[in-house]
């Protein structure tokens, strides 16, 4: 599985972007995906995720002013981001993973990410 982000820029507080990310490969061998993000000095943490029926989740601090969706027929997951802050500057990756269980296995194929990064 191959995932490849973009969409990322420069914007202003209360701006908004639109990230995709393409998936390539063993596409068969995804079941949920998700949105990832690092700022600087931080731990990469999961922003958003999407099972293959469409079910969403979102952490706390990104609730409410993003969304994430996804076409399986074009293989493409998108994260609206909106009503953007500067606390939300930081790489974000795209990733994919398989479910077992009850639990995602991600493969953290991470790639170089896109850029978002918000001005005060």
């Amino acid at each position: 599985v191959q995932l490849q982000a973009s969409g990322g820029g420069l914007v202003r507080t209360g701006g908004y972007l639109r990230l995709s990310c393409a998936a390539s490969g063993n596409i068969f061998r995804i079941d949920d995906m998700g949105w990832y993000r690092q700022a600087p000095g931080k731990q990469r943490e999961l922003v958003a995720s999407i099972t293959g029926g469409g079910i969403t989740n979102y952490a706390d601090s990104v609730k409410d002013r993003f969304t994430i969706s996804r076409d399986n027929a074009e293989n493409m997951m998108h994260l609206q981001l909106n009503s953007l802050k500067p606390e939300d500057t930081a790489v974000y990756y795209c990733n994919a993973g398989r479910t077992s269980g009850g639990r995602v296995f991600w493969y953290n194929r991470w790639g170089q990410g896109t850029l978002v990064t918000v001005s005060s």
